[in-house]
C-alpha cells in the first residue's frame, strides 16, 4: 500500500464541514452522525429527545470529534430557526443537512383521523421543509452545500395500513427534487436515500421472532436485513463532494429487494435449479 495515499476520510473531503442531522438521538440518525464524525465532520445532533441527543454527542466527542446536541421540534418553525441559530453560533454555517426525523403509526386509510394525518405529515414532510429552509439559507450564504433526505421504499411501493406514511415518503422525494431544481444555482444539491427493511432499536422487536427474521431475509437477494450503517454510508457519500454532480436523485438501499418481486410469484417450470 502506498503510505502517501489519502485515507478514506480525506477522500470524502468532509473534514471540518458542519453536518446537521435531525432525529439523531438514536437509530439511523445517530449512526449517520457517527459516520460524519469519523470522516472529520463537525456534527449537530438535532432531536426532540434532548437527553438522547446529548448522549450521542458525548459519545462522539469522546472519539475526539466535534459534536453538539440541539433540542429541536422540526414541526415548529420557531424551534427550527432557533436550532439553526445555535448551530451557526457554535459550529458555523451548515454545509450538510440530513433530514432524517420521521414518524409512523398503524391505521387503515378509511379509519384515519384527519388530525393524526396532519400530525404525521407535519413531521415527515413539513419538518423536512422547515429544516431545508432554515439550513438552506445558511448554505446559500456560504456558497453551497448538500441536503440528503431519508425517505423509504414505501414512498415507491404502497405500504398499506400505515396511515399516511407512504404518502409522506413519496412527498419527501418530490420535495427533494424541487429543492434540487430551485437551489441548484446556489451550489446546493438535494438527494434522497430510501431504505427498505432496517434493524434499529425501534424495529428490533420484530426481528426477535426467528420466523419473521428468516422470512424477511429470504426475500432479500442480499440475504440479510440492513443495519443503520448501511444507510449512513450512502448518506455520507451523497453529502460529500465525491457525488458533486448527483442531484435530484433517489437512491434505493434495499439489498436488491425491489428487483426480486417476481421470485415471490409461483411460476411452474421456472423454479430455481442447482448449478450443473
Amino acid at each position: 500500500m502506498n503510505s502517501s495515499a489519502k485515507p478514506a476520510a480525506g477522500w470524502l473531503e468532509l473534514e471540518n464541514k458542519v453536518c446537521v442531522v435531525t432525529g439523531a438521538a438514536s437509530g439511523i440518525g445517530a449512526e449517520i452522525a457517527r459516520e460524519f464524525a469519523k470522516v472529520g465532520g463537525h456534527v449537530a445532533i438535532l432531536d426532540r429527545d434532548e437527553k438522547g441527543a446529548r448522549a450521542v454527542a458525548a459519545a462522539i466527542a469522546e472519539t475526539g470529534a466535534r459534536a453538539i446536541a440541539v433540542a429541536c421540534d422540526i414541526t415548529d418553525k420557531a424551534s427550527v430557526d432557533k436550532a439553526a441559530e445555535t448551530v451557526e453560533r457554535e459550529l458555523g454555517r451548515c454545509d450538510v443537512l440530513v433530514n432524517n426525523a420521521a414518524a409512523i403509526y398503524a391505521d387503515a386509510l378509511m379509519n384515519i383521523d384527519l388530525a393524526k394525518w396532519n400530525q404525521l405529515m407535519a413531521v415527515n414532510v413539513g419538518g423536512f421543509l422547515l429544516c431545508s429552509q432554515a439550513f438552506g439559507r445558511q448554505m446559500i450564504a456560504g456558497g453551497g452545500g448538500s441536503m440528503v433526505h431519508i425517505a423509504s421504499i414505501s414512498g415507491r411501493v404502497p405500504q398499506p395500513y400505515s396511515g399516511p406514511y407512504s404518502v409522506s415518503k413519496a412527498g419527501v422525494k418530490m420535495l427533494s427534487q424541487l429543492l434540487a431544481v430551485e437551489l441548484g444555482e446556489h451550489g446546493i444539491r438535494s438527494n434522497v436515500v430510501s431504505p427498505a427493511m432496517v434493524r434499529t432499536p425501534m424495529s428490533e422487536v420484530i426481528y426477535q421472532n426467528p420466523e419473521v427474521l428468516k422470512k424477511r431475509e429470504q426475500i432479500v437477494p442480499a440475504r440479510r436485513i440492513s443495519g443503520p450503517r448501511d444507510i449512513a454510508e450512502v448518506v455520507v457519500y451523497l453529502a460529500s463532494p465525491r457525488s458533486g454532480y448527483v442531484s435530484g436523485q433517489d437512491v434505493l438501499v434495499d439489498g436488491g429487494l425491489s428487483t426480486a418481486w417476481l421470485t415471490l410469484i409461483p411460476r411452474p417450470g421456472f423454479e430455481k435449479q442447482d448449478a450443473q
